[in-house]
């Protein structure tokens, strides 16, 4: 049996990683109890393994009494001077075991104690190996699917990607690479669970973190961040110095940078804005191409109304109204979205306004430049050509015709 302990604590030692003397720990308690409660049953045992050798030796504990009550337990005064010649009543010796008598059942409880430590160990191991990594990207191989999870092989543990966390549209086979957010590590009865996430906003921003150099060295930092899975992501960014330009930073030369971030999230479009502390100067580059227009604040509710061109609306809105809920969630306010109202002119309002501009132009009362205006004269513009004599013969006096004429002269001529 030494020869196989020993074989267990250097297998331990050099493929699990667990110490010599914490297995020698845990199978000399394992053996104990074991024995205890089988063969040796009322008997308080010793039990002790060489750690060189892998030697096993037990002893029982007896306690020196004058009169023997219990054997298991118990010894006289004059055989305890066999194991301890000053023993005296009350005192404990220790009867050396032979291991072979401890039992089967000791040496089976052994083998399950060293199962049951290896699993314990490994537990505490995946907590220990992951714990500073939550917040950070991992990489793994799906490798099976369990009640709608995702089992994913880490290399060293294996951890699910549940489905509230996989991004809409997305699907995996098990062998396919995939990265994840390390989102945290649960606590189960089964002992700690790790928890994937790619539908999570850290995720983008993790990514842009590994794949721009300005925002991993804190050149260019990401003030703000909105994201739909699967659907679109908008990012404010600000460069603390002036000669960097945030967004082509993020963009990379000729877009590279961005488009390796839009292909690992699968196409997800993304939106790059330049941070402005001004809500509605941010307002104004998140909602582009949409122009907004009357723009009105309730500071008190942080709420915006604003209105957009017919034309814009749909932008503005976005399919299902992802586009406006992004932009309300960058912003940090509520926004109110209206409709551009665009008054048309009727050809009554249009008469009655060139007639009053007319009359203002040229001194006229409004009734005489209500006549020029019904002859097709409704601006300074169209007089080119005309004399007095034509003013007449439209219904003017001579005196009007020629006040008319040298006020037309007048605006023209400055």
């Amino acid at each position: 049996m030494s020869n196989e302990i020993l074989s267990v604590l250097e297998y331990m030692e050099k493929e699990k990683g667990i110490s010599r003397e914490d297995m020698i720990q845990t199978i000399s308690s394992a053996i104990r109890n074991a024995a205890q409660k089988g063969v040796n049953a009322g008997q308080e045992l010793k039990v002790e393994i060489n750690p060189k050798n892998g030697a096993l030796k037990a002893w029982a504990e007896l306690a020196v009494v004058d009169s023997v009550s219990d054997p298991a337990c118990e010894i006289h005064i004059e055989k305890a001077t066999l194991y301890k010649e000053d023993a005296v009543i009350g005192d404990i010796v220790f009867r050396e075991v032979d291991p072979a008598f401890l039992g089967r059942i000791a040496a089976q409880t052994a083998r399950q104690a060293i199962m049951q430590r290896i699993r314990q160990f490994e537990k505490e191991r995946i907590f220990d190996d992951y714990k500073d990594q939550v917040g950070d990207i991992v990489s793994g191989i799906v490798r099976r699917r369990e009640r709608g999870d995702l089992i994913v092989d880490l290399g060293k543990a294996e951890a699910i990607l549940p489905p509230r966390e996989r991004v809409p549209g997305e699907d995996y086979a098990p062998g396919e690479r995939i990265r994840c957010l390390l989102l945290k590590i649960d606590t189960t009865p089964r002992g700690p669970e790790l928890v994937l996430s790619r539908a999570s906003l850290n995720f983008v921003r993790r990514l842009f973190e590994l794949e721009v150099t300005e925002i991993a060295d804190g050149t260019v930092s990401l003030e703000g961040m909105a994201r739909e899975p699967g659907y679109r992501s908008k990012i404010a960014v600000q460069s603390k110095d002036p000669k960097v330009d945030p967004v082509g930073a993020c963009v990379g030369a000729r877009g590279a940078r961005v488009k390796s971030i839009v292909r690992e999230l699968g196409g997800e479009k993304i939106d790059i804005i330049k941070y402005d502390a001004n809500p509605i100067a941010l307002l104004e580059e998140a909602i582009k191409p949409a122009i907004p227009r009357n723009i009105r604040m309730d500071e008190e509710h942080r709420r915006i109304y604003f209105e957009v061109d017919e034309e814009d609306l749909s932008i503005a809105i976005g399919r299902r109204g992802q586009n406006a809920k992004l932009t309300s969630k960058l912003l940090g306010w509520r926004l109110d979205i209206g409709k551009l109202k665009v008054q048309e002119q009727g050809f009554d309002e249009k008469r009655q306004e060139a007639i009053l501009t007319l009359a203002e132009r040229t001194g006229l009362a409004v009734p005489r430049a209500a006549v020029l205006v019904d002859h097709g004269l409704n601006n300074i513009e169209a007089f080119v050509g005309v004399d007095a004599e034509d003013l007449v013969d439209m219904g003017l006096n001579e005196e009007e015709a020629g006040k008319v004429i040298a006020k037309v002269a007048e605006s023209m001529a400055g």
